[in-house]
């Protein structure tokens, strides 16, 4: 049984990751894009903020300022629901099998202890 059932993939996130985890599962998962839901070029702040507000762990690539950006949200004050990072280099299998992992190990409320994740497992 999945305990983190709700994600948002950043923008430029690997879109054979995401129709994998599409497939993949035997109860499909809420996996929403950036692009989806009105976000398509937003800021990361705003991205961050979004996510939080609907109770949505973040899949990024985005090592680079991500982490930059989630200090800034947190040291105002504000939460995130949980950040996955997903290095650009990692088989689309692993990751598909690592996120997975996560999504039927961790609850929601555990994600936002932890605050993220690196990949992979």
């Amino acid at each position: 049984m999945l305990k983190l059932k709700r994600f948002l993939t950043d923008e430029n996130f690997n879109n054979r990751i995401l129709t994998g985890l599409r497939r993949q599962h035997s109860s499909p998962l809420d996996i929403v894009r950036v692009q989806d839901v009105g976000l398509y070029r937003a800021d990361d702040p705003s991205i961050l903020r979004w996510a939080a507000q609907e109770e949505r762990i973040l899949l990024t690539h985005d090592y680079k300022s991500m982490p930059q950006h989630v200090a800034e949200v947190l040291s105002s004050g504000q939460s995130i629901a949980g950040i996955i990072f997903v290095p650009k280099f990692m088989a689309v299998g692993e990751a598909i099998q690592d996120i997975l992992i996560m999504a039927e190990s961790c609850s929601p409320e555990e994600m936002k202890e932890w605050m993220y994740v690196y990949l992979p497992l």
